[in-house]
């Protein structure tokens, strides 16, 4: 009996003592602080957090972007990428209709028309395009971005072709060879539509003589089945917080100096300020850990959030490798900024860029 319990307390330490070690490790291989560099010029990303354009008071008129895309433009990227969903993925998701209709119809661009329009799909569309920009001339003609721009819809890549569309002379942007009478009034809606896509990184990435923006968002998370109403209710338990209030105090503010002439970047020197982050984590993702409900909506929550921005850093690293070298400007929303960075860091082939002096 004695050596039975000698036994299972024995086990019981040895499982105590396994507890605490798995508290405490860390792992000896620390990507970002080893001190070695890539051959060549690093890969630079600037993460710009901007707010959701469409969401501003009324006195934001679309000429207000002008002086942030005029700074973003003197830090001459070579990559633009936004928070949008790609069209291959969004393809992927139309395929698991029950688990992502919701996420589809809510993120996705409909490439039907365009699709028919050109006769491709859109896995076809997107080799089409990765094949005409691999020969793409100097000086491409107003016929070739008009055709580049329908094959990048029936890609899914609105982005991409409202680029296209952009380095365009108004003149020449008009109805041709499969691009629609419908397609092509599309893509001038898009060009004063009240979004960051829109208004900042499209037309940063015409503006510096690129021919797309890559889009990098990840909305692909399917997590266990749950009542949705407790679990909004338990999320906004946690929100209600100190810095939850300090962060909508903050955004009024800024929102009433919109109307001045340098108010949107104001807004976005403000979002962009290295004090954001911490406040922003104790407003949401560390509260909602600490939630106690006994279904984890916090914990869970979290979960979604930091896939989601994990699956967004890795597309940046894939864009990075395509071109080793690349100054990348991503364009995401503000609460996404701080986990961008944080991720990004780890790589060893990634060279983090402060926003601050850019956005002077």
């Amino acid at each position: 009996m004695k050596i039975r319990f000698g036994i299972a307390l024995l086990s019981m330490t040895a499982g105590l003592t396994g507890v605490g070690n798995a508290q405490s490790y860390q792992s000896s291989f620390r990507p970002d602080a080893l001190k070695d560099r890539p051959a060549g010029r690093p890969n630079e990303v600037l993460v710009v957090g901007s707010p959701h354009l469409s969401t501003l008071p009324a006195s934001f008129r679309t000429e207000m972007v002008e002086p942030l895309v005029r700074r973003l433009v003197a830090w001459r990227p070579t990559a633009v990428a936004s928070e949008n969903i790609s069209g291959l993925q969004c393809d992927a998701m139309r395929r698991q209709r029950e688990r992502q209709a919701e996420a589809v119809e809510t993120y996705c661009y409909d490439p039907g028309a365009a699709g028919r329009a050109v006769g491709y799909d859109v896995p076809a569309a997107n080799a089409e395009a990765e094949k005409m920009l691999s020969t793409w001339p100097a000086t491409p003609s107003p016929a070739q971005r008009r055709r580049l721009a329908l094959v990048l819809l029936a890609a899914g890549e609105p982005a991409s072709a409202l680029v296209q569309w952009l380095r365009l002379p108004k003149a020449e942007r008009w109805v041709d060879d499969g691009l629609t009478t419908a397609l092509a009034a599309d893509l001038d809606a898009r060009t004063i539509r009240k979004g960051e896509t829109e208004l900042v990184a499209a037309q940063l990435a015409a503006r510096s003589g690129l021919e797309r923006v890559w889009s990098v968002d990840d909305q692909s998370f399917v997590g266990a089945p749950i009542d949705e109403k407790a679990y909004g209710a338990a999320i906004a338990r946690a929100w209600d917080n100190s810095a939850t209030k300090t962060r909508i105090a903050e955004a009024e503010t800024l929102g009433v100096g919109i109307g001045r002439p340098d108010g949107l970047l104001d807004m976005y020197r403000a979002l962009n300020a290295p004090a954001k982050a911490a406040l922003a984590y104790q407003s949401d993702w560390g509260a909602a850990l600490t939630e106690p409900s006994p279904q984890a909506y916090g914990r869970r929550y979290v979960a979604y959030w930091e896939t989601r921005n994990l699956r967004m850093a890795a597309n940046i690293r894939e864009v990075l490798g395509r071109a080793p070298g690349t100054r990348l400007i991503a364009i995401v929303g503000a609460s996404h900024k701080p986990y961008y960075e944080a991720y990004l860091r780890q790589m060893r082939d990634v060279q983090l860029v402060d926003a601050e002096p850019v956005l002077r």
